[in-house]
């Protein structure tokens, strides 16, 4: 009798089906990762992609003031702002408006970084100080600063020192409030580590607390600049012969939008440079921290 012979099975490696070992499948061919899909497309310069937006708002205001849906009376057109912008500039008064003030928003700033700071550091490296400081701050956080022209017009008169001690104002509670969470919101165990490296208490404020408060203080002063530019648009708008808040007074009394309208330009344009230097501080004093920048 003859034996009849099986065909062989198929070979593992090539089908895939696990062997007899049960080692799993075998594939002939190593698995290679797929390239990441690059675009050839070219992309655009940052800068460019960032001035899009402003620029496309700028072409539809042009466009609904040329086609009369805007009139003059409401909102003068992009190109007469420029032409009044020229004009204030040629003749002194917005340059002179500028100086006036950036040195009021200047000297609040500094008054109001060297208050919150302090405080804030009182309060937060010290329990004693939370105990005497924080609960007073909290609570004249609270009321609006606004409120207080008029008080301080009693206090310290019609002149510069009421429109400076405003801006002090709005500058010292956004400070405070982000240095403090930033000196509590330090780890402990890095603490714990200095101590065990020996560090004074000095030494640990130095070198492990004030470096790990650093991100939240430039994130307050980046807040106070905003604050301080609109505590500014306040103050300059309440019994004053100059800076560019005057320059919207009169305006307004004379029913100027253009004029308005650059003044406000020249405020966003201060604010905005403000923040780029703070923004600039931060990539030369934070390189030791590595942040998501998007994709």
């Amino acid at each position: 009798m003859s034996i009849s012979h099986a065909p062989p099975p198929p070979d593992a490696t090539a089908s895939g089906i696990p062997d007899s070992h049960g080692s799993g499948p075998q594939l002939l061919q190593p698995i290679r990762p797929l390239r990441p899909h690059t675009s050839r497309r070219p992309r655009l310069p940052r800068w460019l992609r960032r001035t899009t937006g402003p620029l496309l708002l700028l072409a539809l205001w042009q466009l609904l003031s040329t086609t009369g849906v805007l009139t003059s009376d409401t909102l003068a057109s992009p190109g007469r702002i420029a032409e009044v912008a020229g004009d204030l500039i040629a003749d002194g008064s917005l340059t002179s408006a500028m100086g006036t003030s950036l040195r009021r928003v200047a000297l609040g700033l500094l008054f109001g970084t060297l208050i919150g700071t302090g405080l804030a550091l009182f309060s937060g490296l010290f329990r004693i100080g939370e105990d005497l400081v924080d609960a007073p701050v909290q609570m004249l956080r609270t009321v609006p600063f606004v409120g207080l022209i008029p008080l301080f017009i009693i206090w310290f008169g019609i002149g510069e020192t009421p429109k400076v001690a405003i801006i002090t104002l709005g500058v010292t509670f956004p400070l405070y409030l982000n240095v403090y969470a930033g000196i509590r919101g330090v780890d402990s165990q890095l603490v714990e580590a200095g101590e065990s490296l020996g560090l004074s208490r000095w030494g640990l404020v130095r070198h492990v607390v004030l470096p790990g408060a650093l991100p939240g203080a430039l994130t307050g002063l980046r807040y106070s600049l905003g604050i301080a530019w609109l505590a500014l648009v306040f103050a300059e708008q309440v019994n004053a012969d100059s800076g560019i808040g005057f320059l919207m007074v009169q305006a307004r009394d004379f029913l100027r939008t253009d004029v308005i309208v650059v003044c406000l330009v020249v405020y966003a344009f201060l604010g905005l440079f403000a923040d780029f230097v703070v923004r600039s501080l931060e990539r030369v004093l934070l390189q030791w921290r590595p942040t998501f920048t998007g994709r």
